[in-house]
């Protein structure tokens, strides 16, 4: 199939417009056939792979996944026509806590209960969804063009991916690092589930600060707290006050009464207590706040817990020492209390402590409310029974990796953010109470012991015949099996050829929110299993913002779907403009003007290709640019060479910008604007030079369609195809061209006379010369081989900078002439008779000083501090922008007044 459609686009004649729609489906399923992306370890040249970041099986692409995967994308077709055995690995995540939401909302619909249905049915049902819906963003990054070899597609759920995760566990148990320990977590009532700190977002909200007495045992004297939680007083241990506060620190050691349930406490001295907040007293709950659970350890106090599964209210832990104290305490008022949700105990305990006058005055507050990332959840920290991960110990080898520069972040201030978090690790909580994912590999018996083992079989050998076994209910931290995934996806703990091919990875294209989260893992993992980095470079990217600048939100409606942009403006544009904006590190401004931008530039390239098609502009396989003999040809030749060494320096140092900016330069400036046009009056002509240009122009746009494979692949893959070149552009190799004989004198040569037709042409537009008014051009104190060269592109010179003549001069410049410094020599442009002078001298004047007006008004406004503060940063921009213009602009009228002085 693939032959007949090659057979039917060659040499065809090219259509008046490029449609993508048309031809991209069917030439990625052409290089599918083909096999273009697939990857064989056992091939020659140096390994390059890339794995997917894995998105997650409930996701669609969005602008993120875009810039991700296009960086990625471009890097591996460019290593491919390196030569590099290349493998693009991809994969989705099983993205435990989102797909089990999924599911349960689907099921919900039916009126059926996870809990009614049962553990085994509802894993069923996970998978029957999975394999319905789990596709939807491997077939979107496809429609983007992502060139991975699709045959070894992974899932981290995958049997291979399950065992690797296994042995992994258990042998960290053995080893120590993983451990079982009651410490905080954050907690989603909604699921009922420990989440990782990367699932919980902290959401501003404006609530209140209650301030409330907390009398001295046997006096009349109180503390007063404050607290955003009073509800999480029935789980008070201690208040806390700083040993330096003059204020208390003689009661440090004194009892408190605790008002509601009559237990005593007692006041500590910690310096967690800050003397310039609130009142300098801070109740202490080490079962509900992170920062009291640290102060606990420290003084080894009891942990009491109040809250249940599901943010209610829960006695357990105090039910036996309520005490009933006259006006303090009364113990049937905290037992009605449970069940309750926490945030209607919260009333009924700010009421009585009012009616009991403990509460001496409330203030509103705004704070920073812990929301589950997932369904919207108050989160809580809840005091639970855990497996743990020793993040800490873990993490030496890999902090070591990044301080030694066996791996290097990309910009390189990452670094420093890296060593900072993993620097200061906690304990890694690896349990999550849910029923998708990877069950835990251990299994408690009947005589009270722990049993960890990949298989039931061998926790029943460790145990024994006759003790009854029960595998954990919890499931892995979908970070744990994500940490794993640069060498599990190849056949790991089996030491397949894949393995030892593209193991280690050469880049990671991840952004900078994961750091901790994901990279940092897989060092870890990385090099405790393989004893080696997975990767030798982290690339750090920026987020997509709008084209003002404005982080995109569903409540600012400035959100863009990518598919929508690869629907109207093509694949290959969305690409482009992806690529133009990735600086490295810096935040991308995207939207779909700038995505329309890029599509002109893609009509601008298949425009160039129709026009030499149309003249004949055939590609001849016997063409040796060597034995080029024309200053254009050998001038052109000699640009392409420069423009595709300066693509491969930017995309060897991951200078995605400067690597779109040169082809952008190089096929739109120098091709189009300036080889093209000059090469006009040949292509029209006929003889041996005629000929030769023609054979230039096929040669040089298929040295454009090579440097633009990587980036814009369908565009170009389509013009290859249908221009007739040999095989397939994806299948060549990246151009690297001979320099050539004299090509130093014919670039001399040729950008001379660009610069001259250049400046020609401002000066003409700056003056309002009609472009129907030929003028003559007068070189004076020009050197003989550059007037030499005026006169050989006399005819350029007519057509394109409206010259009448070429003419030297010796001495004084015509009066009302415009003059233009150009290397030693002075160009004059006899103005008398062209235009009016002393009109175009009023309109001058009258444009400066409109400008100098602008100026004035948007300076003053940017030096208004007010504004500069409270305006909205795009506004502010804005304006700097604004000034920029005006300035440029004033310059130049500025000058064109000079030259008519």
């Amino acid at each position: 199939m693939s032959e007949q459609y090659n057979s039917s686009l060659k040499e065809s004649q090219l259509e008046k417009n490029f449609i993508p729609q048309n031809y991209e489906a069917e030439c990625y399923r052409i290089s599918e056939e083909r096999g273009d992306f697939k990857a064989d370890p056992t091939k020659e040249g140096d390994a390059f792979s890339i794995m997917f970041p894995p998105p997650n099986v409930t996701g669609t692409l969005h602008l993120g996944h875009a810039l991700t995967f296009t960086l990625q994308d471009i890097l591996i077709r460019w290593k491919r026509q390196k030569g590099a055995n290349v493998l693009f690995q991809p994969g989705t995540d099983h993205a435990g806590i989102a797909t089990q939401m999924v599911v349960e909302r689907a099921l919900d619909k039916e009126g059926i209960s996870r809990k009614k249905i049962g553990r085994d049915a509802f894993t069923k049902r996970v998978w029957e969804w999975k394999e319905e819906y789990g596709g939807t963003i491997i077939n979107q990054l496809r429609k983007l063009g992502i060139s991975a070899d699709w045959e070894r597609e992974r899932f981290t759920m995958d049997e291979g991916l399950s065992n690797a995760v296994k042995k992994v566990f258990v042998q960290l148990y053995n080893e120590g690092f993983i451990y079982r320990d009651k410490r905080l977590v954050n907690w989603d009532p909604e699921f009922r589930s420990a989440i990782s700190d990367l699932e919980v977002n902290n959401r501003e909200v404006k609530g209140s600060m209650w301030y409330i007495r907390y009398p001295l045992k046997d006096s009349d004297k109180s503390i007063t707290i404050a607290t955003t939680r009073p509800e999480t007083m029935l789980g008070d241990v201690a208040v806390a006050v700083n040993p330096q506060d003059e204020r208390y620190k003689d009661l440090i050691g004194q009892t408190l009464i605790l008002p509601l349930t009559g237990r005593e406490i007692v006041i500590i001295g910690d310096e967690h207590s800050d003397p310039e907040k609130g009142t300098g007293a801070v109740k202490i709950t080490p079962a509900h706040d992170f920062n009291d659970f640290e102060v606990g350890k420290r003084h080894d106090l009891s942990a009491i817990t109040i809250l249940d599964e599901g943010a209610l209210i829960w006695l357990d832990e105090i039910e036996n020492d309520l005490q009933s104290v006259e006006g303090l305490a009364d113990p049937a008022f905290v037992k009605a209390l449970a069940g309750l949700h926490r945030d209607e105990a919260r009333k009924k305990i700010v009421a009585e402590l009012e009616r009991l006058e403990f509460l001496e005055k409330i203030e509103p507050h705004t704070l920073q409310v812990p929301t589950a990332d997932r369904g919207g959840a108050i989160v809580e920290p809840r005091l639970t029974l855990q497996w743990y991960c020793d993040a800490a110990k873990l993490a030496v080898p890999a902090i070591k990796a990044v301080e030694t520069d066996k791996i290097v972040f990309e910009p390189r201030q990452w670094e420093n953010t890296f060593f900072a978090w993993m620097r200061d690790l906690q304990p890694w909580c690896i349990s999550r109470q849910l029923w998708w994912g990877h069950r835990i590999p251990a299994w408690y018996g009947s005589d009270g012991k722990t049993y960890v083992a990949e298989t039931k079989e061998e926790a029943q050998a460790q145990a024994g015949e006759s003790i009854i076994l029960q595998q954990d209910e919890d499931v892995l931290d979908t970070w744990f099996s994500s940490a794993l995934w640069p060498f599990s996806t190849l056949g790991w703990p089996e030491k397949t050829d894949s393995l030892k091919r593209y193991y280690p990875t050469s880049v990671l294209v991840t952004g900078f929110d994961i750091i901790f989260f994901w990279v940092s893992r897989m060092m870890m993992m990385g090099l405790h299993f393989m004893q080696e980095v997975p990767f030798h470079k982290v690339l750090i990217h920026g987020l997509v913002r709008d084209e003002k600048g404005q982080k995109m939100s569903k409540s600012k409606g400035n959100g863009i779907d990518p598919l929508d942009l690869i629907a109207e403006f093509g694949a290959d544009a969305t690409r482009l403009a992806i690529c133009a904006g990735a600086g490295p590190g810096r935040d991308i401004k995207l939207g779909r003007t700038r995505v329309e931008e890029h599509r002109a530039f893609i009509t601008k390239l298949w425009n160039a290709a129709r026009f030499l098609q149309m003249n004949g502009a055939a590609f001849d396989s016997s063409f040796n640019p060597e034995t080029v003999q024309t200053t254009l040809g050998r001038w052109i030749i000699e640009e392409a060479r420069q423009a595709a060494d300066t693509a491969n320096a930017a995309l060897e140092a991951s200078r995605f910008d400067d690597y779109a900016r040169c082809c952008y330069h190089f096929i739109w400036n120098i091709f189009c604007d300036w080889f093209l046009e000059l090469s006009k009056p040949l292509l029209n002509s006929t003889g041996s030079q005629t000929e030769e240009i023609k054979k230039v122009s096929a040669y040089t746009l298929s040295i454009i369609l090579r440097m633009m494979s990587p980036i814009t692949p369908f565009v170009t893959s389509t013009l290859w195809t249908k221009l007739g070149y040999e095989g397939a552009v994806e299948e060549t190799k990246w151009p690297v061209l001979p320099k050539i004989l004299h090509a130093e004198d014919a670039r001399e040569e040729v950008n001379w006379l660009i610069k001259l037709i250049t400046e020609v042409r401002a000066v003409r537009s700056e003056m309002n010369v009609p472009p129907s008014q030929k003028a003559p051009i007068i070189l004076k104190d020009a050197a003989q081989h550059k007037f030499a060269w005026a006169e050989q592109w006399e005819e350029a010179l007519s057509r394109m900078a409206r010259a009448s003549s070429i003419k030297s001069l010796t001495g004084d410049a015509p009066k009302s002439s415009a003059q233009i410094v150009l290397d030693e020599a002075t160009i004059i442009i006899p103005l008398e008779g062209l235009i009016d002078l002393d009109a175009e001298r009023a309109r001058l004047t009258k444009e400066i000083s409109r400008l100098e007006g602008e100026i004035d008004k948007v300076e003053r406004k940017l030096s208004n501090e007010n504004f500069v503060a409270r305006a909205k940063p795009e506004v502010v921009q804005e304006n700097r922008d604004r000034l920029e213009i005006f300035q440029a602009e004033i310059t130049k009228q500025k000058a064109a007044l000079t030259r008519l002085s």
